[in-house]
């Protein structure tokens, strides 16, 4: 028997196989360099810087960030179930145009929503002006909620993160059955007790893998935290980073704050081991949805209306305003630059992310073994590694090569090689690609398990290698799913923060960049021209994923 078979198990392929292997191998190892570059500093001496850390500042780190995660997770909780609900199993005025809107506050970075709500809620802000001039109130003689606290950083980290519950919670509840729903109502269960008992164990592992997508997000994000003056992990590897110049205490707190990601995952895993709610009837009839009239519809209406507004109408309407006051100072050669810069980071990190995740999920396809599979799911952590965490696992085993290179030179040659990775856009794109390859594989794994494996047959047995199968075959059919990874990246790369202010080259500014710069330097109004294009641009995939799962339930038609 042929050893090339596409029914071959085996890893050592002596063919072509064997190069899609070793490929997926490579790259999962190339990809996993930050995450055990920090994992190392783990069992690394610590210093005075260190000492500090641990007497003064690490305390305070560790209850910000387990204040705020905890309050995010109530928050995200509370508004993505029950407007899930409401929009999966009630019928009321709207519900149909909010079904989809409630998904837009994704389409705001969580620093973008802190820097509108901070210009309309501030001191000299229209909010309190307002009040001021209307009340006949002093400057000082008055009590009001102050924006920039703990407090402020979950809530608005709660008005942009509740999607991830909501869309997953929402396409359980259509992916259900209702005769599940219909035996409970006939034992006596009215409709809230069969969303208690029923609907909502079903939903369980949905629920919790959207908690634990919105916590990562928490314990990744640095713009809204550093800007609202909340000392939390990624702050404090900042500012040790930026301010003491200290590597390896900043790789040690990158470390700690990698146990939380990790314990996120753990947690998700453990629920998913644990759930034992199933249902299993075939029958997928139409919803019967619950009609709410009077006072119920206007409440149901009022209760998914406010989470659109204040995540996405107000904000986008505050950065509207402040871009055309600012038009005429913001729309110039430099903003073009800007806008460029921006651009060519994100098609060409969305081109890599792709590209190696066409090799790693066919690789896994071609050679379905565990050393495939384990690959494709060591190139997927990325994801869960806040920007902070990648940009210090990236720039310091770079900027070792760097100066290991710099100093053979000096010593053989008289000659100085300056920076070859560390500070340039190669260290960006890597650490891009690091961060976003699970975005992009996620997507052509999906794409390609829905081609059958025939076709491969039929091609194989027509002459064409692996290679032609893929390229002739397969990204054909799957452009589609192509497009939207692409896209998803791009969108990504175009919001990242924490890891493009740690890496980008000197001199070169992206738009999210430019936003927190304006926005730090307190010219709110400059940061909306910078801030309302990404908001732009982060509105397509929504709009992708409310098609998806408008068209979740089994057997509906597109």
């Amino acid at each position: 028997m042929s050893s090339t078979t596409l029914s071959d198990k085996t890893w050592w392929l002596p063919s072509g196989n064997r190069g899609w292997s070793i490929s997926s191998v490579l790259i999962a190892l190339i990809i996993s360099i930050p995450l055990l570059v920090v994992i190392s500093f783990l069992f690394q001496p610590s210093n005075e810087n260190w000492q500090h850390l641990w007497d003064y500042l690490l305390t305070d780190y560790l209850r910000n960030t387990l204040i705020l995660s905890l309050g995010v997770a109530f928050g995200v909780l509370l508004i993505g179930i029950s407007t899930a609900w409401l929009t999966s199993m009630c019928e009321f005025p709207g519900r149909r145009w909010l079904s989809w809107a409630l998904l837009l506050p994704m389409a705001i970075p969580a620093y973008i929503i802190a820097y509108t709500y901070t210009g309309m809620l501030d001191f000299a802000g229209p909010v309190q002006t307002t009040l001021r001039q209307l009340f006949g109130w002093q400057a000082t003689g008055y009590w009001f909620p102050e924006i920039r606290s703990l407090g402020g950083a979950i809530c608005m980290l709660t008005l942009v993160l509740y999607p991830y519950v909501y869309m997953l919670t929402r396409a359980a509840f259509l992916e259900q059955s209702t005769c599940a729903l219909e035996v409970s109502r006939t034992l006596g269960k009215g409709p809230w007790g069969s969303f208690y008992k029923v609907a909502l164990p079903l939903a369980r592992p949905a629920i919790i893998t959207g908690l634990v997508l919105a916590l990562m997000e928490t314990l990744a994000d640095y713009g809204t935290v550093q800007y609202f003056g909340v000392n939390t992990f990624t702050t404090g590897i900042f500012r040790i980073w930026f301010g003491m110049g200290d590597s390896v205490t900043a790789a040690q707190l990158s470390a700690m704050l990698l146990l939380f990601v990790f314990f996120l995952i753990l947690m998700e895993k453990y629920s998913r081991g644990r759930a034992r709610f199933h249902h299993t009837s075939t029958k997928y009839n139409q919803i019967k949805r619950i009609e709410l009239n009077g006072w119920r519809a206007a409440l149901a209406c009022f209760v998914c209306l406010l989470p659109f507004v204040l995540g996405f109408l107000l904000p986008a309407l505050q950065l509207s305003v402040w871009t055309a006051i600012t038009a005429s100072s913001s729309f110039n050669a430099d903003f073009v630059r800007l806008f460029s810069n921006s651009l060519l980071l994100a098609i060409i990190a969305a081109v890599i992310a792709v590209s190696l995740a066409l090799v790693l999920a066919y690789s896994k396809r071609l050679v379905a073994t565990p050393v495939a599979k384990t690959a494709a799911q060591t190139a997927s952590l990325g994801y869960a590694l806040p920007g902070t965490i990648v940009a210090v696992g990236v720039i310091i085993p770079f900027a070792w090569f760097d100066n290991a290179i710099d100093q053979w030179l000096r010593d053989n040659f008289n000659f100085s090689s300056g920076l070859l990775l560390s500070g340039t856009l190669f260290a960006l794109l890597f650490a891009y690609t690091v961060r976003f390859l699970s975005v992009s594989l996620q997507a052509v794994d999906a794409g390609l398990q829905k081609i059958k494996p025939g076709m491969d047959d039929s091609a194989r047995s027509l002459g064409l290698k692996p290679f032609g199968v893929l390229t002739k075959i397969h990204m054909p059919m799957m452009r589609g799913t192509l497009l939207t990874a692409l896209l998803l990246v791009f969108v990504d790369v175009l919001k990242e923060l924490p890891a493009t202010l740690i890496l980008r080259p000197f001199n070169f500014n992206t738009l999210a960049v430019r936003a927190y710069e304006m926005a730090n330097d307190e010219k709110l109004a400059l940061a909306g021209a910078p801030a309302l294009l990404i908001v732009l641009a982060g509105i397509v995939p929504v709009i992708l994923l409310s098609s998806v799962i408008n068209h979740a339930r089994a057997g509906q038609q597109s």
